[in-house]
């Protein structure tokens, strides 16, 4: 390969001038109608209503012909013959207010069996502790005490897991430094 040529000259012998047309045929030539300054899009004259500038007035609602029927103040419609009287009552909402005396959510046992016995249960524990917790909060006891009572359970079963695996790894570690000595 030359290093004086370029990948990307173009040929010798051709000239600046010269489009390469690669088999395709060239484009009509442009032709400039100056009578018709832009004929694809008509201005704001070619029919068009001039644009107004800022807010215009706001539309006449009601009038003369939509005016409410005059009564004198305190005064109720009239009720129609034939249909009976009709009186709504104001909505009500009811909400509950978070426990008074809540339930016990293990949230500190539920951390600590997480992180030093049993990671699985410790997680799920740890997440019924919340949702005893958000319950209480909404005032649930119902859910509260059955979410305090499983996060109870896996606490417990957690922590057994726990000594029992600790237990047996302590004799299995004494078992097996007295076999060599």
């Amino acid at each position: 390969m030359d290093p004086n040529k370029s990948a990307t000259a173009p040929p010798a012998g051709w000239g600046a001038d010269e489009k390469s047309v690669m088999g395709q045929p060239q484009p009509p030539p442009y032709q400039d109608h100056p009578q018709y300054p832009n004929a694809a899009y008509p201005g704001p004259a070619q029919g068009y209503p001039p644009h107004p500038q800022g807010y215009g007035p706001p539309p006449q609602y009601g009038g003369a012909a939509y005016a409410p029927y005059p009564m004198a103040p305190g005064q109720h419609y009239p009720a129609q013959p034939g249909t009976a009287a009709v009186t709504v009552q104001p909505t009500v909402y009811v909400t509950r207010a978070p426990l008074a005396t809540p339930i016990n959510d293990y949230m500190g046992y539920s951390v600590f069996t997480m992180l030093c016995c049993c990671l699985p249960l410790g997680i799920a524990a740890l997440i019924y502790s919340i949702s005893t917790r958000d319950a209480n909060h909404a005032g649930d006891q119902l859910a509260a005490e059955r979410s305090s009572k499983m996060a109870r359970l896996l606490n417990h079963v957690s922590l057994g897991i726990g000594i029992t695996v600790f237990s047996l790894s302590v004799i299995y570690s004494i078992v097996f430094i007295s076999n060599f000595h």
